[in-house]
């Protein structure tokens, strides 16, 4: 991969899979941290990209994967154990405040933000990636390796469940 393919890629996508990372794990430094491990993944295997699926989808996956790997890793530290992490049902659960540039969010997104922490990890990854990355059903289905069925079958229940949790806010 040449340096100018590495720039570009960063310069055109950094922005939003940071603001991904970010929204997935709630904390700024923690984001940081995977976005630096996103983007030596991005350098190791550019070469095996095969251009199946727009860069951008090829990033978000490679930025799941970066991501659900942190998840387990945490869980399993807390554990002490290697106690089977199951990324479709485990709520991926970030102990952090919403960070400081979300002051600036409108406030339904806001509100989506905070029920999201609650859903599980397929839940919190489509509405991230469809609503907040404005991914298609077609590239987020590409990006988390599923059909796209999947996909809207997962997001309808996560807007079912997030619906529920804002009704449960509002004392409705």
């Amino acid at each position: 991969m040449d340096d100018s393919v590495f720039l570009r890629l960063y310069e055109d996508y950094n922005r939003d899979v940071f603001n991904f990372l970010i929204y997935l794990t709630r904390n700024r430094d923690i984001a940081e941290d995977l976005m630096h491990e996103v983007y030596v993944r991005v350098l190791k295997s550019y070469g095996n990209f095969e251009g199946k699926s727009s860069e951008k989808t090829w990033l978000f996956a490679i930025a799941k994967n970066v991501s659900i790997d942190f998840f387990r890793k945490q869980a399993t530290m807390k554990k002490h154990t290697n106690v089977h992490f199951d990324w479709e049902t485990t709520e991926l659960v970030a102990t952090d405040h919403l960070p400081e540039h979300w002051v600036e969010m409108d406030e339904e997104k806001k509100v989506v933000l905070e029920a999201l922490h609650s859903c599980t990890g397929d839940q919190k990854m489509v509405i991230l990636m469809r609503f907040f990355q404005d991914l298609t059903i077609a590239e987020t289905a590409d990006a988390l390796d599923w059909t796209e069925s999947k996909v809207k079958t997962t997001q309808h229940r996560a807007i079912k469940a997030l619906q529920a949790k804002v009704r449960e806010g509002d004392g409705a």
